[in-house]
């Protein structure tokens, strides 16, 4: 079949919108007519060649926060049919791998694919475009197209009557700012907790925070807009720089340091990481949820804090949640007014507009800009 996609081409250019074929699905996948796909800031780290060697060769599919119905399965899919909605999980979930059967499906080996952005089941394309060239998929998904054909490991069924522009942020977004703070850094009732960026990912990770009983959030960044916005989320403090939180501890946190620093900028730098380690206090967990780009060979944290003040770095993926527990659970969350989702989409965009809305997540307008399908 014929449909439409954002492909780049090359780093640092435009989304191009072009018609391209799509296969049938083979075994163990689904085709998907996407509803409305989250414009994720992992998606522009593509862009600028941050993420070189992990993600697929260009020409690819951008697009990895998604939700969509189901029109056709291929063999061996016995648990989802044409009509069901799903969520796309950015990280598969095989169920069976090592990393998922231990409780920790975030970090399944079905995700070894993501650097060739092929199917899981044969390594080949199902996406191709109008020249006949394979195309790549970010995260094996390419939520970035009017329809897409993915592995059913990276499908989350959902209910119907759930709107599908407030589920494609579970996909992404929001389980991994809230599980940076819930599971993650394991904020607990009382905690002081600081969110360095408030984007995506970090005005979830302060949603997580309040939902876990933090005595107060500090939520850092330099754009007075995403500052207000964290307020609405949940937090106590806000300051637009790590220097000015630091300066401030002794409101923020009588003094004695935060509990737990969860770094959630839109691209992740050692040099503010080591100044956000001097943030913590004693026993202080520190928490990287942001993507450093891959060619930073090293990151400037203080060793002696691990030593003498049992300071613990921590990395996180997708929050160290598991997309088939946290999807659900979070989406009913929100239906039952307990998590904000509406907030979190401060505009949204058609397919033909995809780098207006990057263009206005760079200049720090968006919280999240969510492209809408017909």
């Amino acid at each position: 079949m014929k449909t439409r996609a954002a492909i780049i081409r090359e780093i640092n250019a435009p989304w191009s919108i072009e018609e391209i074929e799509l296969d049938p699905p083979k075994a163990n996948e689904v085709l998907v007519k996407l509803g409305a796909s989250g414009l994720c800031h992992s998606d522009e780290h593509v862009v600028t060649g941050d993420m070189a060697g992990v993600t697929p060769p260009m020409p690819m599919i951008g697009g990895h926060e998604g939700a969509g119905v189901v029109m056709e399965v291929g063999p061996g899919v016995d648990w989802l049919a044409p009509g069901d909605h799903v969520v796309f999980g950015f990280v598969p979930s095989c169920g069976r791998c090592i990393s998922c059967v231990e409780g920790h499906s975030n970090l399944c080996d079905n995700a070894a694919a993501f650097p060739t952005g092929l199917q899981i089941g044969d390594g080949t394309a199902r996406h191709h475009d109008q020249h006949g060239q394979d195309l790549g998929l970010m995260c094996l998904l390419g939520t970035f197209a009017e329809h897409t054909v993915v592995h059913e490991s990276s499908c989350v069924k959902i209910e119907k009557d759930w709107p599908l522009d407030k589920a494609c942020l579970l996909g992404c977004g929001v389980v991994t700012g809230w599980g940076s703070a819930v599971y993650a850094a394991d904020v607990q009732p009382g905690d002081y907790v600081a969110v360095v960026g408030i984007g995506g990912i970090g005005a979830n990770a302060v949603q997580g925070a309040k939902m876990a009983g933090a005595r107060a959030i500090a939520a850092i960044d330099p754009i007075e807009f995403k500052r207000e916005k964290a307020m609405t989320f949940g937090a106590t403090h806000t300051y637009s720089s790590i220097q000015e939180a630091m300066e401030n501890l002794a409101d923020s946190t009588w003094g004695r340091g935060f509990d737990k620093v969860i770094m959630t900028m839109g691209v992740g730098n050692g040099e503010a990481l080591g100044e956000a380690f001097h943030l913590g206090g004693k026993r202080a967990k520190i928490v990287v949820t942001n993507i450093h780009p891959t060619a930073e060979a090293s990151i400037q944290v203080p060793g002696v804090f691990l030593t003498l003040m049992e300071k613990q770095l921590i990395g996180s993926l997708f929050g160290s949640g598991n997309i088939r527990k946290d999807i659900p659970r979070l989406m009913e969350l929100y239906t039952q007014g307990q998590l904000n989702l509406d907030d979190l989409v401060t505009r949204t965009y058609t397919l033909d507009q995809i780098n207006e809305g990057y263009d206005a997540m760079r200049n720090g307008e968006n919280i999240r800009g969510v492209i809408l399908f017909d």
